[in-house]
């Protein structure tokens, strides 16, 4: 089944039900989104680094949604599709207007790195410089450079017509050059030289030295000093100054920096022959020859130059964007890990333990005690780690099971779980392929996994798996027993420390009786798993959502109070929607913290006046998904790895799980009425799709969120630490009793 094709049948309602005026379209509200990442970068009270930080992803940001959205609707609009979406826009209007919005993004971003981001470094002794501002030293080191590093990795490419335009890959700069005509030549030829993607593309100068990989990756072996100035020039800049050694005897009328992106949607067919895993790795080469959505070019290219240029990747010019400044602002990230300049960077904050030694070096006792709400990054990521390690080592433990996604590189629950094969224990992970832009990495640790003796699933035929489950089958004097760890976001010990996500862990016997159901579902040919605790997509989870607000609908009908409160990435399905139109219709108050996309339109009488809908952009990434419905005092908390979107409600493998014991539920609880307090970066959407921060009475205290959560954290460690311990355990040569 395509998943682009998935689920188009559960739209039908929804369009029925349309009216004028009640969404927002899907890629502008991205758009926006965007817009809120840039508004941190220009926010003067956000320490400097920091703001260069938000810039560099701004501008990533930028690239995956023209390789993948705008991709997908020239797509559409090359098919003939003139279907208008909720918000009554074409295909074709839409790539129109997100054009234009994307164009205007791209001009806001390069006016405030250039104008002001790049002098404020300077200031504090981060100079970003042109060739001709190095001292004579800096620059024999440039050149030093460029012999020894950059020329032996660098291919002059010329273009005639024994010798084709090469194919460039997506994202790659390179240099696009324009030589004078030859002897019996009339036009000048076309040249191409790619930029080393191996090589910094911001090259640290050290003034009488020669430059070195280490010294460009800002990593000396001296330690830098907070004050100590720095000096980087692009590569490129580099590189175009030794033009000559590339093209000895010619003529270099122009040179401009290049740089294309390339559909990154990829159209798998798993019904032929071959693996999965093949089929994978042979869209992904293709991806390497996808149409050309976007080219960058440096805005003082030239008209001839740049026909030249766009004719040869054929693209028109709503596809180019001229920029005023260097091509590709993701290499700023070079600057934001700049050992020293702690001055200009966020205080750090390490992630508190939520429990103590002695609990988490006995996660299986901790466990049968009490469960555990885990808010990352606030609390430490350490207990999950913990469990996966002390089972892989149990000789109790029977079988590990668990969904991986996106678990990143050098990741520690990979080595346990390959430990735990070797040791021969049944170890089942089910393997999303599938995680954009990660997929050769998840193809490379999957491998590993299965030479260790893991049984891995490579995904579910049509649908991915977005779910995030860890369930570890233990024996015990009493019996089998189940542990089972829940999650908002993935196994990965680096992000937990930049999103937000909450996980459950809990040896609750339904809980892992419906755990056990749910792998069995994945790893077998058994129906879709009747679960009493769990809810899954996409058998339960849309249509308990649908009831839940349902009933809260009723409630506020017969008079009775009324509440829901959601928190989530983004809010697109239309069903949902309208539930929650007809639910502010009836009187129930809706409180929604949406991150990033939100078509839903609030504040329209009659429709949504009782809807609030929050964004909170700050030095975090908000991720977590939690879903509260007031339930007439008996309040219900269910926390999820699935948005309220129809990819993750249709077409995806995805878990809701409830927040039952009453201190867990409580810190959820508490944590959402902290976010919906936030007054510093907590922007309200208005009818008319702005996005602003409230202006704040001068009697209110700033209130932010994200800080709040690490104080209270903070504070609950001290409580434990100043705490008495309950016993004393002496240190002996045989391990504790079990």
């Amino acid at each position: 089944m395509s998943a682009k094709r998935a689920g188009k049948g559960s739209k039908t309602r929804a369009q029925a039900e349309r009216q004028p005026g009640q969404f927002f379209n899907r890629e502008l509200s991205w758009l926006a989104f965007n817009e809120r990442v840039l508004e941190e970068a220009a926010d003067q009270t956000t320490p400097l680094l920091e703001r260069v930080k938000f810039a560099a992803i701004t501008a990533s940001n930028l690239d995956e949604f023209v390789m993948v959205r705008v991709a997908g609707l020239r797509h559409s609009v090359r098919d003939g599709d003139a279907e208008p979406d909720a918000a009554g826009l074409t295909p074709s209007r839409q790539l129109a207007d997100v054009s234009a919005g994307a164009h205007q993004l791209v001009a806001r971003l390069y006016a405030l790195v250039v104008s002001e981001l790049l002098p404020a470094l300077a200031q504090e002794g981060i100079h970003v410089a042109r060739l001709a501002e190095l001292d004579e030293s800096q620059r024999a080191a440039a050149t030093a450079y460029f012999r020894d590093e950059v020329l032996p990795v660098l291919t002059p490419l010329a273009i005639d017509a024994s010798r084709p335009f090469p194919m460039l890959s997506s994202l790659s700069l390179n240099l696009a050059l324009r030589l004078a005509p030859g002897e019996d030549e009339k036009a000048p030829r076309l040249a191409i030289v790619q930029v080393p993607s191996r090589l910094p593309r911001l090259v640290r100068v050290l003034g009488g030295r020669k430059l070195g990989s280490e010294a460009a990756r800002g990593g000396e072996s001296r330690t830098v000093d907070a004050t100590d100035p720095v000096t980087f020039v692009w590569l490129e800049a580099i590189i175009l100054a030794h033009l000559e050694v590339l093209f000895p005897g010619q003529q270099v009328i122009e040179s401009a920096a290049i740089r294309l992106a390339r559909d990154a949607e990829l159209e798998l067919d798993d019904e032929g022959g071959g693996s999965y895993v093949e089929a994978l790795e042979e869209e992904l080469r293709q991806r390497r020859r996808n149409d050309v959505v976007r080219l960058e070019v440096e805005e003082g290219i030239s008209d001839e130059l740049l026909a030249d240029v766009a004719d040869q990747v054929d693209v028109d010019g709503q596809d180019i964007y001229r920029v005023a400044g260097p091509v590709d602002l993701r290499a700023l990230m070079t600057l934001v890990e700049l050992q020293g300049f702690e001055r200009l960077r966020d205080a750090p904050q390490k992630p508190v333990p939520l429990v103590d030694v002695r609990e988490e070096s006995r996660m299986f006792e901790t466990l049968d005690a009490r469960d555990l709400l885990l808010h990352h990054p606030y609390d430490s990521f350490d207990p999950v780690i913990a469990l996966v390690n002390q089972a892989a080592d149990d000789p109790d433990v029977l079988a590990i099971k668990m969904t991986l996604y996106r678990p990143g590189t050098d990741s520690p629950i990979i080595r346990a779980l390959e430990r735990a094969a070797d040791q021969g224990k049944q170890v089942t992970v089910v393997v999303e392929l599938m995680a954009r832009f990660d997929e050769e990495r998840n193809i490379k640790w999957a491998r590993a996994l299965e030479e260790s003796g893991a049984h891995v699933i490579y995904g579910i035929r049509g649908l991915k798996v977005h779910a995030k489950i860890c369930l570890v089958v233990r024996r015990t004097a009493q019996g089998i027993r189940r542990y089972v760890h829940l999650g908002t976001g993935n196994y990965n010990h680096r992000t937990a420390r930049l999103y937000v996500d909450m996980g459950l862990m809990t040896s609750s016997p339904s809980v892992g009786v419906d755990a056990s159901a749910f792998f069995n579902a994945l790893t077998g040919f058994s129906d879709p798993p009747r679960m009493q605790h769990l809810m899954m997509a996409p058998t339960q989870l849309r249509e308990r959502v649908l009831k839940l607000i349902g009933r809260e609908t009723r409630r506020a009908q017969d008079g009775q109070p009324a509440l829901i409160r959601a928190k989530m990435n983004s809010l697109v399905d239309e069903r949902v929607i309208q539930a929650l139109y007809r639910a502010s219709g009836a009187g129930v108050t809706i409180q929604l913290n949406v991150r990033g996309i939100c078509t839903l339109r609030p504040g329209i009488a009659r429709l949504s006046e009782r809807i609030s809908v929050v964004s909170i952009v700050g030095r975090f990434l908000e991720h977590t998904r939690v879903f509260h419905f007031h339930s007439g005092g008996d309040d219900e908390v269910y926390l999820s790895s699935a948005d309220w979107m129809p990819r993750n409600l249709d077409r995806r493998i995805e878990l809701a799980f409830p927040v039952e014991t009453s201190d867990c539920r409580k810190k959820v609880l508490d944590a959402l009425d902290q976010m919906f307090k936030d007054n510093v970066k907590g922007r309200r959407l208005g009818p008319d799709g702005l996005w602003k921060v409230p202006a704040r009475p001068a009697s209110d205290a700033p209130c932010l969120a994200q800080q709040a959560f690490y104080e209270q954290a903070r504070r609950a460690f001290d409580r434990r630490e100043s705490a008495s311990p309950d016993a004393f355990e002496p240190i002996t040569s045989k391990p504790a009793p079990r």
